[in-house]
């Protein structure tokens, strides 16, 4: 359903942050750089390197018609730049001086908010590159910010843990602790939660924190009660602190990278586990979502972006599992306990079992006893290929039915994984299973049938961790 398509490893140092615009790629690291890469082919453009910065760069975010980006720094600016041509349009020098930790550009591309390490928080300009409001919260340095999708709300971050909602005029709404140790990012769901009607506004919001949590709250805005923002729900998964989160452009997954090097995709409707990605070998410090396509990009201390590719269909195929399954285990008739022995390789056994009334209910409830005493198939050998295709089937049934991500099952046994180990096609594998494979098959890739290049096999620790992490909440 997701699948590893390319790893960008140009910087020299780790990357902080990334983002999209419909055709280009951004990142920017602590080497004092930003990159431009085409979502054609993920080349890099001819004018990236972008170099103005004289300490490592923290944020970068493109602007809603792709034609700006900007960058901000250490150094206590914040630059627009010219995508096309690389070229510095402005230098926006935070009015004290102090690091800047965070951009965004205001959905209609007027206004810019800078946020600052001593607390300040700017909205400039974008025509004329002027500061237009000023503002600063009581404690801590800013570290997150995000605009409602309808730009007449903003949402900033502390890293005393305090999320402060403003208006486009920079008045302070409402400010909340959020997370106890600090918030680390901040986004808003491009979709509203209601379409506004009766002066009505409702907007999603995630915030993720040094507390290891994530948690959803519900932005509301009326003409007659103002503004109010609820806690809806923590969402579980990571055993670290987590350092960014991103909603999809539809809304309909979010995504979370780790201290414990690990990438989370969550369904926003169930709040489930959709995927989980362990490439990265240290802290994933930004995620992103592209805004046409489905494209996810994650950044790490490990100094590389990956980028991930979601099938569409598999998506939402896993989205309607619950009715396929209830349709797989529970409205299986006899003739479809037919077909699936045909498929097996076992027709002959079509007449005994349609004699006996097997339908799914008691085909997964047959038993050695039964097929020797009941079914009076006497061939052990027989009734040892019948029990190993049921148990498959059972195997295929509680993985459905537990909601299993993909990634904990092994591609070989598909069951769920218990050692994992990462080969050199990049895939993981049961150590066991694995080690057998390269006996037998000489080499090969399960997944590429390509010859691999190595035959190390190296612990996957993180993805170990998280099978664990998802196993305890599962029988919790």
């Amino acid at each position: 359903m997701v699948k590893l398509i390319h790893t960008l490893a140009d910087h020299h140092d780790d990357v902080n942050c990334c983002a999209f615009s419909s055709s280009l790629l951004a990142t920017c690291s602590l080497d004092k750089t930003i990159r431009l890469y085409s979502l054609r082919d993920f080349t890099e453009l001819p004018h990236s390197p972008l170099k103005f910065h004289t300490y490592a760069v923290h944020c970068c975010c493109f602007s809603p018609s792709g034609h700006l980006l900007a960058s901000c720094s250490t150094d206590g600016t914040t630059v627009l730049w010219n995508t096309q041509n690389g070229q510095t349009l402005a230098v926006m020098e935070q009015p004290s001086g102090s690091p800047v930790r965070v951009c965004r550009f205001s959905p209609d591309s007027t206004c810019l908010a800078s946020g600052a390490a001593d607390g300040t928080v700017v909205l400039w300009n974008t025509q004329s590159y002027k500061l237009y409001r000023c503002g600063s919260v009581k404690d801590g340095s800013l570290v997150a910010c995000a605009f409602s999708p309808s730009g007449n709300l903003f949402v900033t971050g502390s890293s005393c843990g305090d999320l402060t909602v403003w208006n486009d005029k920079m008045r302070c709404l409402h400010s909340e602790k959020a997370h106890d140790l600090g918030i680390t990012c901040c986004d808003f769901s491009s979709q509203p939660v209601s379409d506004g009607e009766q002066g009505l506004q409702l907007f999603r919001l995630a915030s993720c924190g040094q507390d290891c949590q994530i948690k959803i709250w519900i932005v509301s805005l009326t003409h007659i009660l103002g503004l109010g923002l609820k806690y809806k729900s923590t969402l579980s998964g990571h055993c670290a602190p987590v350092l960014a989160c991103a909603f999809s452009h539809d809304g309909q997954m979010l995504v979370s990278g780790s201290v414990d090097k690990s990438v989370l995709v969550y369904d926003t409707n169930t709040e489930n586990v959709l995927h989980t990605l362990t490439q990265h070998t240290r802290y994933v410090t930004t995620c992103a979502f592209a805004p046409n396509i489905l494209l996810l990009a994650t950044g790490s201390m490990d100094k590389t972006v990956n980028i991930w590719q979601f099938d569409s269909e598999a998506l939402c195929q896993a989205r309607s599992t619950e009715d396929q399954l209830k349709q797989f285990t529970e409205d299986w008739s006899e003739d479809d306990v037919s077909m699936w022995l045909c498929e097996q390789g076992l027709k002959d056994l079509v007449g005994v079992f349609k004699m006996n009334n097997i339908d799914g209910k008691e085909l997964l409830n047959l038993t050695k006893e039964g097929l020797a005493d009941d079914l009076k198939i006497e061939s052990l050998g027989l009734r040892s290929k019948v029990l190993r295709k049921i148990e498959e089937l059972r195997t295929k049934v509680k993985s459905l039915s537990s909601g299993i991500p993909d990634e904990f099952i092994c591609p070989i046994t598909r069951e769920l994984m218990k050692d994992p180990v990462i080969a050199s096609d990049g895939y993981s594998y049961e150590k066991e299973a694995m080690e057998n494979w390269i006996g037998k098959k000489k080499r090969t890739s399960p997944m590429t049938n390509l010859i691999l290049p190595s035959v190390v096999l190296t612990p996957n620790r993180t993805l170990k961790m998280a099978i664990n992490r998802w196993l305890e909440t599962h029988q919790k």
